[in-house]
This record gives structure tokens, C-alpha cells and sequence, in this order.
């Protein structure tokens, strides 16, 4: 899947932070503001633009676990797996949301781009277990019925 990115973007961006090191992570969160995910072309354009290594980004990017390599949907749902929420069976939320939306661990996001579903260790609201969330807004109190109602609310919402 080829992809022309606006490198004016990203110039401003490094504009703004300046190319000193000490701002790389700051760059790379605005960049994966913009695009969903950290594209190789872009990281590689930083490199030089920044003059550093192409490995130095990777080893800023892989470290921490907000920044992604790979594309993301437009909605992306974290579902959450602590304790709390583990034992509030999360896990069946996990597995309906994953069939309705034809996702898999090893391919979380849906063909057409829209959705991406991911397991998180905690979303730090265990007293609303179990919970999801899509694009950082949190649903409380989840049922794999519930979880379907509100795909199908996303994607009528979406198509007005």
C-alpha cells in the first residue's frame, strides 16, 4: 500500500520542536497525531532531517509502547485486560468485538481501515469494570452485547 505523506507537515512539526534530540519523542507523538502510527518514510525523512540515525528513532519508537509501527483504524479500541477487568470477564468482550469486526490478534485492524482493537494491561478505571475504550473515551461496565451496540453506534455515527 503506497502512501505519498506531506513532508510540509512534518517540517513544521520539526520547525516548531527544532531538530535537537532531546525533542524526538515530542516529534514522533505529533507525527503519530497526524497519521495514527509512526510510517516508515516519515521516520526515515526525521533521520536525515534531524541527522540521526534511522536506528536511534527505531530504538525511541519500539521502546515505548503509545508509539505504533503499524497503521491503525480510525477508531481504536483498547479493551482491557487487568485483573479487575480479567475477572469481570473481558476476555468474551475481547473475543465478540473481535468476530463482529473480522479482526484477530495478529491482524487488529479491520480491512478498510476503520477500527483497530487492541488488549491493554490497565486502563486505570477498575472500578467501572469491565471496560473498553474507543478513541480514549471510556465505556464502563461492558457486555460482549453492549460491546456490539456500540460498534454498530460508531459505525451509523460515522456514515452520517
Amino acid at each position: 500500500m503506497e502512501q505519498n505523506f506531506d513532508f510540509k507537515a512534518v517540517d513544521s512539526i520539526l520547525e516548531f520542536y527544532g531538530n535537537e534530540q532531546k525533542n524526538l519523542i515530542t516529534i514522533l507523538q505529533c507525527v503519530q497525531a497526524d497519521h495514527r502510527y509512526l510510517p516508515r518514510e516519515i521516520l526515515e525523512y526525521i533521520a536525515e532531517k534531524m541527522g540521526i540515525s534511522l536506528a536511534k528513532i527505531y530504538s525511541v519508537a519500539t521502546f515505548y509502547e503509545n508509539f505504533s509501527l503499524d497503521p491503525k483504524g480510525k477508531y481504536v479500541i483498547k479493551i482491557c485486560d487487568g485483573t479487575a477487568c480479567h475477572v469481570r470477564k473481558s476476555i468474551p468482550i475481547l473475543e465478540k468485538v473481535r468476530e463482529t469486526l473480522g479482526v484477530t490478534a495478529e491482524k487488529p485492524t479491520t480491512s478498510d481501515m476503520m477500527f483497530t482493537v487492541e488488549t491493554v494491561s490497565c486502563l486505570g478505571a477498575c472500578g467501572l469494570a469491565p471496560v473498553m475504550t474507543i478513541n480514549d473515551k471510556v465505556y464502563p461496565a461492558m457486555t460482549p452485547e453492549k460491546a456490539v451496540e456500540l460498534l454498530n453506534a460508531v459505525r451509523e455515527e460515522d456514515n452520517e
